[in-house]
């Protein structure tokens, strides 16, 4: 953790990831614009661990009940071999993660750096903005997670794994993907959120990885205060998105995208 962090970049931080994690406006091209803005120096690794456990601990509380019948569930159609809707929603989860875990492989090899274009983030938050939109408008919005078929299963997959793109957001495609095969918003909200529960872990796990060879000091006191207001933050952005979105739809944040978009493209043009 570097020393010239202060209370002013933690508290805006933490509360950002944990906006922006769940929203569908794409957390990278925050997380670029505001040090950018007010000229902040790099949190440091342990700072991202404490975050990411924060947004995975509001996702985890969240969803209890249907993470702990969804791990029931699955567990005994190992055993028994008698499926139901929670187990297969569970292996849904599992299967659709896959692809993302792939393209992290790929991309961690040397393509992550090159990707972090402030011009690119620019251009994958307005292009994706306007394919969250497009699918809000055209979609059937007719079934729920837990008629997803394997096709559906692997569309959305894909989308995730296209979120390891930065700028792209990962709730954003995943939303945009479900809602594009025939998902309610609240359904394709819901898998998206269910979704994010392995990615989120498996990011945190590389950085405590990371954070574990390095031999920089950690500051505990800072560490737990961006981890409670990152899960504060989370966990409100996730009941009121899921309370409202079907009054507002995605319109308002395909509008906040293009604004954002064309922010960062005045700002690195």
């Amino acid at each position: 953790m570097q020393q010239t962090i202060d209370w002013i970049q933690i508290v805006w931080l933490a509360v950002i990831q944990g906006i922006t994690e769940f929203l569908p406006i794409s957390s990278s091209g925050h997380l670029i614009l505001v040090p950018q803005l007010f000229d902040w120096p790099d949190q440091g690794l342990a700072f991202d661990v404490a975050v990411h456990v924060g947004t995975l601990l509001a996702v985890i509380i969240y969803f209890r009940q249907d993470v702990w019948h969804m791990g029931r569930d699955w567990s005994i159609s190992i055993v028994k071999r008698q499926p139901t809707s929670n187990s297969r929603l569970a292996w849904a989860v599992i299967f659709a993660t896959i692809p993302a875990v792939l393209f992290g492989l790929i991309i961690n090899n040397g393509l992550e750096e090159a990707l972090r274009n402030p011009l690119l983030i620019a251009a994958t938050t307005i292009g994706f903005g306007a394919l969250l939109w497009w699918s809000d408008v055209t979609g059937t919005q007719s079934r729920d997670e837990h008629t997803l078929s394997y096709k559906d299963i692997a569309i959305i997959g894909g989308a995730q794994a296209l979120a390891l793109i930065p700028g792209t957001s990962r709730s954003g495609i995943t939303i945009t993907a479900g809602l594009m095969i025939g998902l309610t918003r609240q359904a394709a909200a819901r898998f998206s959120f269910l979704l994010s529960i392995p990615i989120i872990m498996g990011a945190g796990l590389i950085k405590l990885n990371d954070l574990l060879k390095s031999a920089l000091p950690v500051h505990w006191d800072i560490l737990l205060i961006g981890s409670s207001l990152s899960f504060i933050s989370a966990y409100l952005v996730i009941a009121l998105f899921l309370r409202w979105i079907n009054q507002i739809g995605m319109a308002p944040f395909a509008w906040y995208r293009f604004a954002l978009g064309l922010l960062l493209l005045y700002i690195f043009l």
